[in-house]
This record gives structure tokens, C-alpha cells and sequence, in this order.
């Protein structure tokens, strides 16, 4: 996020900037159906609506507990580990016109902006997950872990009193609270929930890819306000320096991750050039404020890589993250992270400047470890927790028949698509066998 500006006391709302500010936080809630596609693509047909759901849920439960109690603690002023501001409880004593502090919009833009990033960060979670986990157990976990875990490393990131914010560790958009946060909790609950049935001896190849490349176009479409929104204002140019920069590193990592593709097996894959753009998106996050187009071109390349090398890692240690959050979202976050510590310029967002600029002393490398290590093992280590909690209580999946047979129909009572009419039944059966048979006596003539 932009790090405050102290604006003259008289200072006004800008219409510009707030019209800019709508338009993002509608940007980034489209991401949010955009990943249900990008994820129900990826499943097997028989878990398409469930995760579908898993992702939009987070509208609904995300919504109502930031309104309630999640912005105030989040982004009011208390410690550098958890804010409170009493006015925002309920957003009851917020004025319409009532400016964000140090900048030209309302608080309550920039509270719906945030709410977006709240929303979407569960709901990356639920890919790790796919095929196994009940519904009612999700939703309890959507708003038990936004409540403990993204709220508190929200104020520790971005909030102005907030530990790592005042280390000086950057995160432009999310790269720490969202996406190191969203992949540590999910390798936390798959490490206690287990793998799949059939996990490692049984295909369980995307059902539909055009459904992956719509969800991945969306995501990137999206992924301009959830960037480019994030300095709040385009008054200074930053802004449209991270505009080119997601396009920039997310082209580049697409193509990283397709040449290593192609080294390795051969192909260039539809699968890989959706995740690849996702991990450019994922890793230019925390980073396209401080480093130069050519920052990006490096950023994204060493993520396309480096995920795509990643997402293989689940089958030498024997955990089941089914859609590869971990190796897209966690490393891709850590990478992003990291090499603001060798590609800053100190000409963006921040003064600071990386190891190639000058920063001999590696401070900012070092702080950025500093953030990156908090929240990885915070998220991991309360998510596994957490899960592990319901598992004893609810129990967290579903049974092995439902599993087998389908979690659409054992959770939802509904499939994806309806074959009833596409002469799939006993008629249809029947009717292709009578016209082969007819068929076959027509050539014996």
C-alpha cells in the first residue's frame, strides 16, 4: 500500500482519484470470480461447483465481518501487532465525505478497496484444498482465519503503526498479506487434512482449460486495480509505473514458465501459460513499485521459473496441494518479496534501493526476510491450528465414498453440467447401438 502523504489541512476530496480508486476495487473483485473459473477449470468435473464455491463464499462471509470488526482492526491505530478504531466498528460514525488520512479519497473507498484484498486472500486458499473439504467447515474456516490471521498480518504490512510497515519492509500490493499469507495457510491445512484419494496413482487432469485461460484472463485483467489501486491515487506517476510493470513481469514469467515447460516436458501447455502469467501477477505484486521495467522482466522470469519447478515439489514430499497455491502463491510471493532487496531503484515507491543500487549493506534484503519469515510461519503455523481444531470438531472432509462419487453432488446436490439430454442415458445408449446396427447391415449389403 502508499505510504502516507502529509497533505495540507485543507486538502479536498479528489473526484479523479476517488472515481479511480471505485473502478480498482471493481477490478479486484472480479478476481475473485476469476479465480473460481481459473480453479473449477483445473478440477475434475465432479468437484467444479464446489470449488467454484469455495471461492465466491468469500464474497459473502468476508464482506460482512470486515464491515463488522475487520477494517477497524486492520487499519485503526493501536500496536504494531493489531489496530482498533471504535468509529469504524460497524462503519456507523464514518462521514461520507471523511477523507483516509494523507489522502484525497474517502475512508470508505479506500475501506471497500481493502475489503477486495480481504476477500480474495481466503479464497486462494481453497485451490490447495479441492475435492475434500465439507462446505460448512470452509465457510467456518473463511471466517475464523480472515479474523486471526489475514487481519492482524494486514496491520502488521500496511497499517501506519504496524511492525513491518515501520521496519520499512515494502509490500506495494500484497505480496506478504495476501499471497505469502494465502499459500503458508493453505500448506498448513493440507499438511493436517491429508491428500487425496488416489493422490499420485490417479490422473485428476483439469476438466476444462478454456475455463483455466478465462479465469487466468480475468485474473490478469483484474489484476491492474488490484496493483496499479494500491498507491491510492495516480497523481504522481507511481501508479502507472506498476500498471507496466504487472503487464511486464506477467508476460515474462508466462514465457519463462512455457520455455522451462518445454525444456522439461516437451509441450508448451495451455496449463502452463495460465499459471505462468499468474505467477508473474503474483510475484511483480509486492515489487512493481520499487524496481524498473527491466526489474520486472527479471522478476518475472525468475518466477516463471522458479514456480514452475515448484509445483513439481508436492510429489517429492507426499503433500497434496491439489491446484499448486504453494508453489504458485508462496514461492511466487517470496520471490516477488525478496528481489525488491536486489532490484529496488529508489526512485518509486521508496527511497530504498536494492543490492544492484547501491545497497551494499543489504538492509533492505534483510528486511524483507524479516517480513517474509513473520508471515510465512504465522499463517502456517495458526492455519494448521485452526484446521486442525475443526478436523476434531466438524471434521474437515468429507467421507471417502462422497470423494469418490463426487463432493458437487455430496455438498451441493447439483452437478456442473447436465449430460441428461446428450444421449448419455440407457435411451441415448440404446439408440446409438440401433443406429450402428442398422448401420452395419447398410455396409453387409
Amino acid at each position: 500500500m502508499a505510504p502516507a502523504i502529509m497533505l495540507a489541512a485543507d486538502t479536498k476530496l479528489s473526484s479523479a482519484n476517488t472515481g479511480f480508486m471505485l473502478i480498482c476495487s471493481a477490478l479486484v473483485m472480479l478476481m475473485t470470480p476469476g479465480l473460481a473459473f481459473f480453479y473449477g477449470g483445473m478440477v475434475r468435473v465432479k468437484s467444479t461447483l464446489n470449488m467454484l464455491m469455495m471461492s465466491f463464499i468469500s464474497l459473502g462471509i468476508v464482506t460482512i465481518l470486515w464491515v463488522l470488526y475487520g477494517f477497524s482492526l486492520a487499519f485503526g491505530t493501536g500496536n504494531g501487532l493489531l489496530g482498533f478504531n471504535a468509529d469504524w466498528i460497524g462503519l456507523s460514525n464514518v462521514g461520507l465525505t471523511e477523507l483516509w488520512d494523507g489522502y484525497t479519497i474517502p475512508v470508505f473507498v479506500f475501506m471497500v478497496f481493502q475489503l477486495m484484498f480481504a476477500i480474495i486472500t481466503p479464497a486462494l486458499i481453497s485451490g490447495a484444498l479441492a475435492d475434500r473439504v465439507k462446505f460448512s467447515a470452509w465457510a467456518l474456516f473463511v471466517a475464523l482465519w480472515a479474523t486471526i490471521v489475514y487481519v492482524p498480518v494486514a496491520h502488521w504490512v500496511w497499517g501506519a503503526d504496524g511492525w513491518a510497515y515501520k521496519l520499512g519492509v515494502i509490500d506495494f500490493a500484497g505480496g506478504t498479506a495476501v499471497h505469502i499469507n494465502a499459500g503458508a495457510a493453505a500448506l498448513g491445512v493440507i499438511l493436517v487434512i491429508g491428500k487425496r484419494v488416489g493422490f499420485k496413482r490417479d490422473p485428476m487432469r483439469p476438466h476444462s482449460l478454456p475455463l483455466v485461460m478465462l479465469g487466468a484472463g480475468l485474473l490478469w485483467f483484474g489484476w491492474f486495480g488490484f496493483n496499479a489501486g494500491s498507491w491510492l491515487g495516480n497523481d504522481d506517476g507511481v501508479g502507472a509505473l506498476m500498471f507496466v510493470n504487472t503487464q511486464v513481469a506477467t508476460a515474462a514469467a508466462m514465457l519463462a514458465w512455457l520455455a522451462y515447460e518445454k525444456i522439461r516436458h516437451g509441450a508448451f501447455t495451455t496449463l502452463g501459460a495460465a499459471s505462468g502469467a499468474v505467477a508473474g501477477l503474483v510475484a511483480i505484486t509486492p515489487s512493481g513499485g520499487a524496481v524498473s521495467p527491466l526489474g520486472a522482466i527479471a522478476v518475472g522470469a525468475v518466477a516463471g521459473v522458479a514456480c514452475a519447478a515448484a509445483v513439481g515439489l508436492k510429489f517429492k514430499f507426499g503433500y497434496d496441494d491439489s491446484l499448486d497455491v504453494v508453489g504458485v502463491h508462496m514461492v511466487g510471493g517470496i520471490i516477488g518479496s525478496l528481489l525488491i532487496g536486489f532490484f529496488a531503484t529508489g526512485k518509486g515507491q521508496s527511497t530504498a534501493t536494492g543490492v544492484f543500487y547501491g545497497d551494499h549493506t543489504w538492509t533492505q534484503l534483510w528486511k524483507q526476510c524479516a517480513g517474509v519469515g513473520a508471515v510465512l510461519a504465522y499463517s502456517l503455523v495458526v492455519s494448521a491450528v485452526l484446521a486442525f481444531l475443526l478436523d476434531k470438531t466438524l471434521g474437515m472432509r468429507v467421507t471417502e465414498d462422497e470423494e469418490i462419487s463426487g463432493i458437487d453432488q455430496a455438498e451441493h446436490a447439483e452437478t456442473a453440467y447436465d449430460f441428461s439430454g446428450a444421449g448419455g442415458g440407457v435411451t441415448g445408449t440404446l439408440a446409438a447401438s440401433a443406429l450402428a446396427a442398422a448401420q452395419n447391415k447398410k455396409v453387409d449389403a
